[in-house]
């Protein structure tokens, strides 16, 4: 009998802040961001056998580019490089998160497929090559090897403990742009630092710390597409929302709300109102991208 496939989800990275410290000498940009993990995202099976392969379907799957250039595909090699007779097999992607669109939703597709070969392997979750290779993957692959709220420091391979942040009612909201991330730091103006630099952080609990925060690239990246900018706008009228911003290097912003009816609710007037938007009412938080 052929080997059971097996799946995992690859939930929504969500920078609930993001400090951009700024540029070392060798062009990478320092940073220090909370971040947390959403109940929506895509999803990944794999079915051990035969030689490597990917398939990429759902929603966005139209969207996510060349399949030779999936970092699902990256990541097994990097893997492959470090595990000698590493099993591989076949693996279906389910896309369904916007692509491009700052919730490192092809971040977190290369980690759920290093979570995938470490399960079929026999490979323990806290063995350092699965770290290794998700290092040299991609910045934001090793915050979502295991998705769990953490601050992450460095270009994104420097990672706390894992954070007890409350489930926060909320919605993620695409306005149907795609933003470049090389583009968005580009058009960011700091000076070179050394790599020792640290951010100052609020006192007090993680929702101190997120009200308190901010997204450095949500002004350039609003250079680039005005169309965040009134996103943001539109999420901060609506009734019960505490926090408007923007994740990562954008399009995707984020409202969190007083409460999941608050939420719900906010979805569905985005639905109606904005029919060309990506819109999903979620949760942030402990367990939630578990």
């Amino acid at each position: 009998m052929a080997p059971a496939a097996r799946a995992e989800k690859a939930p929504a990275k969500v920078n609930l802040t993001l400090h951009v410290l700024g540029r070392r000498a060798d062009g990478y940009h320092e940073i220090e961001s909370l971040v947390g993990f959403a109940d929506v995202g895509d999803a990944l099976t794999f079915s051990p056998g035969g030689a490597l392969a990917l398939a990429v379907g759902g929603p966005t799957g139209p969207a996510a580019g060349d399949v030779a250039d999936n970092l699902v595909l990256k990541a097994v090699r990097a893997l492959a490089e470090r595990v000698a007779d590493l099993k591989l097999g076949r693996f279906s992607l389910s896309k369904r998160l916007p692509v491009a669109a700052g919730l490192g939703g092809g971040s977190s597709d290369a980690a759920a497929a290093l979570r995938l070969l470490a399960s079929a392997n026999g490979i323990a979750r806290d063995d350092p090559r699965l770290m290794q290779a998700a290092v040299a993957t991609g910045a934001d692959v090793p915050v979502c090897l295991d998705p769990r709220t953490r601050r992450m420091g460095g270009i994104g391979e420097i990672l706390s403990d894992p954070l007890d942040l409350p489930r926060l009612p909320a919605i993620l909201v695409n306005p149907g742009v795609a933003v470049s991330t090389r583009d968005v730091f580009a058009a960011l103006r700091l000076p070179p630092i050394a790599p020792a630099a640290q951010a100052g952080r609020p006192a007090g609990t993680l929702l101190d710390e997120i009200a308190n925060g901010r997204n450095d690239l949500e002004a350039p990246a609003i250079e680039l597409e005005p169309a965040i900018a009134e996103l943001l706008a539109v999420l901060g009228r609506l009734p019960g929302c505490r926090l408007a911003r923007m994740s990562g290097s954008g399009a995707t912003c984020f409202g969190l709300f007083e409460s999941t009816r608050a939420a719900t609710a906010a979805g569905r007037t985005l639905r109606v109102g904005y029919p060309g938007w990506w819109v999903r009412a979620t949760v942030i938080g402990d367990s939630a991208g578990g």
